[in-house]
């Protein structure tokens, strides 16, 4: 078995003052002492744009050299806004196989480099078809818009019905320290909102942000603040452009990275989910190619507070991408981070009562790379 033994969350947001390799050594030094100050035998780092916007690759030696981990084996894990996910993936693989005992997985991005919107959405579109998409002027939050027309059109809802996606992601992020957007939001602020890309509004999607977070994976269960078992994980990609789908709706990377997962245990039911959103639409997409809603209803979920904290299927108690923030290749990191925190009883002001199991899905670009992790206490 796999454990995660410690973790270290930075807040998401505006970090000026800090560098990348500062952001990436601060996290990592909080998962070391989470996990009792134990030498690391490997570092495996996620990250996404590091070479578009920072002007600066070979992350592995970049980050050790800040940490003073002079010989130890690192490197760079990429798989857009679900590398952080791949590279636990990379990590338990290395503990599978006998090469490490324990490794650092670091998650890092920082997008305040680029002060304009252009330039983070020239950066972001790195993250779709840069040849027969980005080229001819799309990006991400216009693809995102494509999904979300297409979802109005074909089920025959309210735009107003995406309203309780990021509704319900402020809500449950006033409540934690490490989130981007800590205030609360209703329909009138979710109407009232500015458009991006028709229909897609700025309540639909997170800002380009700045954060890094780390967890250390051990092949004994020995955390000092309790230890939290990697049970399973499936991954699987899908047609990185949206016009060469069957179905643009369907998003079948996260449900074979799903079957993947689930199909390695027995009754794996979770107590909570942690879903790597993009846009309100794909927020729903996800929920729905998990089974917990019928397509096209998974906004009665959160309409009826059944996706609250306190429902039968909590999503996102940290607030998800869209208020906890969207830092790209780091994000995968903190949701196996926040995991760890839920099911060792440590998220303060976010706990969901009683947990002991949870599913972990990120997603890459458009659903075209999709990690799922399941994860329980022990």
């Amino acid at each position: 078995m796999t454990y995660i033994i410690g973790a270290g969350i930075l807040k998401v947001g505006d970090h000026w003052e800090k560098s990348l390799r500062n952001l990436a050594a601060e996290a990592s030094i909080l998962a070391i002492e989470d996990a009792g100050g134990v030498p690391v035998d490997y570092v495996v780092i996620a990250n996404s744009l590091s070479g578009v916007v920072n002007a600066q690759e070979n992350l592995g030696s970049y980050v050790v050299s800040r940490l003073n981990l002079k010989g130890v084996p690192a490197l760079k894990v990429e798989a857009a806004n679900a590398s952080g996910a791949a590279a636990a993936i990379v990590a338990n693989s290395l503990i599978k196989s006998g090469e490490a005992q324990r490794v650092l997985v670091i998650g890092v991005e920082k997008m305040t480099d680029y002060t304009s919107l252009e330039d983070s959405n020239a950066a972001l579109s790195t993250l779709i078809d840069s040849e027969y998409e980005a080229f001819h002027g799309a990006t991400l939050d216009s693809l995102h818009a494509l999904l979300m027309r297409e979802y109005l059109r074909k089920y025959q809802i309210n735009r107003e019905d995406f309203s309780y996606f990021p509704i319900l992601m402020h809500e449950n992020a006033t409540d934690t320290p490490h989130a981007q957007y800590r205030f609360k939001i209703d329909l009138d602020a979710y109407i009232s909102s500015p458009l991006i890309a028709e229909p897609i509004s700025m309540m639909d999607v997170p800002s380009p942000s700045d954060g890094a977070a780390a967890i250390l994976l051990s092949a004994k269960s020995e955390g000092p603040n309790g230890s939290v078992k990697i049970s399973s994980f499936g991954q699987a990609t899908d047609r990185i452009s949206l016009y060469d789908r069957e179905s643009v709706l369907e998003m079948p990377s996260i449900r074979m990275a799903f079957n993947r997962a689930v199909s390695k245990l027995n009754n794996f039911k979770p107590d909570f989910y942690i879903i790597g959103e993009y846009s309100s639409v794909m927020g729903y997409i996800a929920t729905e190619e998990l089974g917990l809603a019928e397509r096209g209803k998974a906004y009665r979920l959160f309409m009826d507070g059944e996706a609250r904290r306190s429902g039968s299927v909590p999503i996102n108690p940290e607030g998800g991408s869209k208020a906890r923030g969207d830092p790209i290749g780091a994000t995968g990191v903190y949701q196996l981070a926040e995991a760890y925190l839920q099911l060792t009883g440590r998220a303060q002001g976010w706990q969901v009562d009683g947990a002991r199991r949870a599913l972990v899905l990120s997603i890459g670009g458009v659903g075209c790379n999709s990690v799922v992790h399941l994860v329980e206490g022990v």
